[in-house]
């Protein structure tokens, strides 16, 4: 996939708590109070009538009595590696006391944001003592949240091709909860990880013609750690917005390269708040020239209509399910529509837990009951867990090797791809569903969007992607579904990969023959498709 893994995992309702949600304002809006509380659980009810709220009292029957006191996830064991160890250490607040005088001869701080409290250490990773792509340049280290205790943990390869000039790209997997060495091993990144766990190199790495930094976020997902935890996209989005400018003030050698965020699946929650955070800085060090979302999860409003169409037959693909199941989810999608709704109009953490619940039962659950694999409708779960694909397991034998931990800095006792506690606990929190769609057309004002899908996917699939781009409410959108479809083909005029539909900001791409994770089943069309869009096509 393209941040690690972007599972959507479906997370059980377990013993959990935390503060409540926030509600997000249009990207670009220079302001720290960019938030509001959200309505009193009663408030939010309200908009319950009928069936509806006789199934909430008996769900909430199911929730813990005292969530003030509940835990939503466990710290990772950890030992912290002295400062001796990194070859830089950039002090956040270092860069927060920086003064310059603008234009009109006044001093003003030279970047935006609250940095006070971040650190970010850097160690120059030995391409030899690892032999993941032993002739680039690599980087490894942590992002630290001194005061909130929290570590996130990168891996930054530089461009094969001419790194003084090529785009720098960040990746991230989704879940929430799932590692990004997902993504750099089994998808897009420099090298694979075979069964008898040796290097395989990557010909079609994204990083042939750009320089990628793989991130482990939000914390206590792979090698990234926490005494605390982190339990919704907007949180997360203040911990990536301090890594990134961290990152270019520590490299000031790339901060004059065009940068983008690209990531799939639960991506497509995080990268509109991402994008959001960082465009509300107008004094920043991040040269953002686009976003790529690749079978995301954005708007669940209207893509929870599309499961029954992708699992029965109507995607391009045979059906997986049976007529009388197809027809139970037909059933179930009037219920699960309302739900959305409320959450939509609350944003109420408790409302839009609900409705995650009740549509992942109804609307995700007899596909999982299948045993085939919801991230992609041609296979079966190769390995019978929730995940589905071996490699898994020998990516996560590989990264726990003793010398591999101290090659990267790693400071973790042991690496997992995903991490379910984080995943129960964005679950718990509501953020599952929030309409975090609503931020693009803002974002789109200033940068151009690519959207695309890999049409054998399930969970995230072709279907619902597409539909979102065109019921979205944007000053373009009429241009954009008056636009003709059009075949992608490689090298812009050999086989057929797929089909692109492009208009002002916005961009969808259909990849055929390719499940959740894109490069992984076709590495050369997600090259192709990747290579064209950073360097101008369709912007």
């Amino acid at each position: 996939m393209k941040p690690l893994l972007p599972w959507l995992l479906i997370g059980a309702v377990s013993a959990a708590s935390s503060p409540q949600q926030q509600v997000l304002q249009p990207a670009g809006q220079a302001s720290d109070a960019w938030t509001k509380p959200l309505h009193s659980i009663q408030d939010s009810l309200a908009s319950l009538t009928g069936e509806d709220r006789t199934l909430w009292d008996e769900f909430s029957r199911l929730l813990p009595e005292d969530l003030a006191k509940a835990t939503l996830s466990h710290p990772k064991k950890h030992t912290r590696r002295p400062d001796s160890h990194w070859d830089h250490i950039i002090r956040g607040a270092d860069v927060q006391g920086a003064w310059i005088e603008n234009e009109n001869g006044e001093r003003e701080r030279e970047l935006d944001g609250k940095l006070e409290s971040y650190n970010m250490r850097t160690k120059k990773v030995d391409p030899s003592s690892l032999g993941v792509d032993p002739d680039v340049k690599q980087y490894s280290g942590y992002l630290d949240d001194e005061e909130n205790d929290k570590h996130l943990f990168y891996w930054f390869f530089e461009s094969r091709n001419d790194p003084e000039n090529d785009p720098v790209v960040l990746w991230i997997n989704g879940g929430p909860g799932c590692s990004s060495l997902t993504g750099l091993f089994l998808e897009l990144g420099p090298a694979s990880i075979d069964e008898n766990g040796n290097i395989v190199q990557n010909p079609y790495s994204w990083n042939s013609n750009a320089s990628v930094i793989f991130l482990d976020q939000p914390v206590n997902t792979g090698f990234s750690y926490s005494g605390s935890s982190v339990s919704d996209t907007v949180a997360a989005s203040k911990d990536v917005y301090a890594l990134l400018t961290l990152f270019f003030k520590q490299f000031p050698e790339y901060t004059h390269q065009d940068f983008h965020i690209a990531g799939e699946s639960y991506a497509g929650h995080y990268i509109p708040v991402f994008t959001s955070e960082i465009l509300r800085h107008k004094k920043n060090n991040i040269n953002l020239k686009s976003v790529l979302i690749g079978n995301g999860l954005t708007d669940g409003l209207t893509q929870y209509e599309y499961y029954r169409p992708m699992a029965c037959g109507d995607g391009g693909w045979p059906a997986v399910l049976s007529p009388s199941e197809c027809q139970s989810m037909d059933n179930a999608l009037p219920r699960c529509k309302s739900l959305i709704e409320s959450c939509y109009s609350t944003e109420s953490r408790w409302l839009c837990l609900f409705a995650s619940t009740i549509c992942n039962s109804g609307l995700i659950g007899p596909y999982q009951s299948s045993g085939q694999n919801p991230y992609d409708v041609r296979k079966e779960c190769a390995d019978g867990g929730s995940l589905c694909y071996v490699q898994l397991g020998w990516i996560t034998k590989w990264l726990n090797r003793p010398e591999v931990l101290k090659a990267l800095g790693a400071e973790v006792d042991s690496y997992d791809s995903c991490n379910f506690d984080v995943n129960r606990s964005f679950l718990l929190q509501g953020d599952w569903m929030k309409p975090f769609h609503r931020l693009v057309p803002a974002i789109m004002e200033r940068i151009p969007v690519l959207i695309y899908a890999g049409d054998a996917d399930f969970i995230c699939n072709w279907l619902g992607n597409r539909a979102w781009t065109e019921a979205l409410p944007w000053p373009g959108q009429t241009a954009y579904n008056k636009a003709e479809t059009e075949d992608l083909k490689l090298g812009g005029d050999g086989k057929k990969i797929g089909e692109v539909k492009s208009s002002g900001n916005l961009t969808f791409v259909r990849i055929h023959a390719a499940g959740h994770m894109v490069p992984l089943d076709q590495p050369e069309a997600g090259l192709e498709f990747f290579n064209r869009w950073i360097y101008g096509e369709w912007m």
